[in-house]
């Protein structure tokens, strides 16, 4: 399995939540084993104070060893040695369950000797005595205890009950984790198929960019042949259509490039071949091409110094650096002037500046985004697909460096590159 970042937080995240998770979960059973302990130490603790009162009214010494005895998580069996009355054993027990607090159903019996067998007494519930079918409702659970003579049993029948209703806030918090661990699952899944759909967009950009190469390539040559024969240059328009095919060939090849520059970027397929060289003799190849593309603008470079050297890419430096000044113009007005300025600040600020119509403040946050174009009025100056600027960011990102771009206060808009002093020699 490979280990990129997105896989490495999704683990991350699963273990934090499975831990929170298992901790709670801890926490359950702990309280769950003190809230047992604590009833069963109430139960105890009042049986103890029923016997003490029975052997009080008989005028006898209690035992020393403990007479009680659980028998059962739910069933405890008392253990009076001594005569008892059975409407006086109820008293005392309802008396000593609501002096601890033991707001829980229970019932009782009571061996007869005469019988020989347990005589059953009561189903008590917490509003007070239970109806005739609650008192019918566990003749049987009451067992007889082979060398007892005077003794009584008491039963909790929803002991377990009341523990699961004590932890109801420790169910709920337990809950809401499993609802979020469901949720994170669901979640990371619709990540993993979101992200299968976008590798397998950017196969199919690649492959359908590729294939597009091919027979650009080979129209490009064919014309670039065909215009140069005798018959052609002869015929002004053929020479006219040649020259359209091969204008609009070379600018459908750019918008390939772009594309797969772009598809190598955002995969991080692309490696950077940086070595020192002079960014100024860069920007000036910049502003020739411009100028020859674009006969009707004006391009600038103003710089302070004939000569500034950085370390970087310069292949992918002269692309992001032309297709700013190339939007510049496109975008631009009638009569486009754009300003190339070189400066110092904590490093070197490559500014791009223009006078065009700039860009709404609601879209100037989001032109750095993939795909993302700004809405014109004029839809036939929409050109391209939205990916120039995103290029420029991603290749700035790769060499360390920062990208910002603001309007200018009178006309136009300005982008800035920072390049840090470690990328400058």
């Amino acid at each position: 399995m490979k280990f990129n970042k997105l896989n490495i937080i999704v683990f991350i995240g699963l273990i934090a939540i499975i831990g929170v998770l298992t901790m709670q979960l801890v926490m359950l059973g702990q309280a769950y084993a003190f809230e047992k302990k604590e009833l069963g130490e109430k139960i105890h603790f009042a049986l103890q104070d029923v016997v003490k009162k029975i052997y009080r009214d008989n005028e006898s010494e209690p035992p020393a060893a403990s007479p009680i005895k659980k028998v059962a998580e739910d069933y405890y069996v008392v253990d009076v040695q001594d005569v008892f009355d059975a409407e006086v054993l109820e008293y005392y027990l309802k008396t000593e369950f609501q002096k601890v607090k033991l707001d829980m159903d229970y019932e009782y019996a009571m061996y007869d000797c005469s019988s020989d067998e347990m005589l059953y007494g009561e189903y008590v519930t917490t509003t007070g005595k239970g109806t005739s079918s609650e008192k019918l409702q566990c003749v049987n659970c009451f067992t007889k205890r082979a060398g007892l003579v005077y003794y009584f049993a008491v039963r909790f029948p929803k002991l377990t009950h009341s523990y699961v209703n004590s932890l109801q806030q420790y169910w709920i918090y337990t809950g809401v984790l499993l609802l979020v661990l469901v949720i994170y699952v669901y979640s990371v899944l619709l990540l993993l198929k979101q992200k299968k759909y976008t590798e397998l967009q950017k196969d199919f950009i690649n492959n359908m960019t590729h294939e597009f190469k091919t027979p650009l390539s080979s129209i490009l040559i064919a014309s670039n042949y065909a215009v140069k024969q005798e018959a052609i240059e002869t015929n002004p328009k053929l020479s006219r259509y040649l020259k359209i095919i091969i204008e609009q060939s070379n600018k459908l090849n750019q918008h390939v490039e772009r594309i797969l520059s772009v598809a190598k970027t955002d995969s991080n397929v692309i490696t950077l071949e940086k070595k020192p060289f002079n960014i100024v003799d860069s920007l000036e190849l910049v502003k020739e091409n411009a100028l020859l593309k674009f006969e009707h603008a004006s391009v600038k470079l103003i710089s302070d110094q004939p000569s500034r050297t950085v370390t970087a890419d310069e292949f992918h430096f002269y692309n992001i650096a032309y297709n700013i000044v190339e939007n510049a113009i496109k975008y631009g007005t009638a009569r486009p002037e754009v300003t190339i300025s070189i400066k110092e600040d904590n490093g070197i600020d490559l500014q791009f500046s223009d006078n065009g119509p700039g860009i709404p403040q609601e879209h100037i946050d989001y032109v750095f985004d993939r795909f993302y174009r700004v809405p014109r009025e004029n839809r036939k100056e929409v050109e391209g697909f939205g990916i120039g600027l995103f290029y420029v960011k991603k290749i700035c990102e790769l060499h360390g460096w920062k990208a910002s771009i603001k309007n200018n206060a009178v006309q136009g808009m300005t982008i800035t590159l920072h390049i840090p002093k470690k990328s400058s020699v």
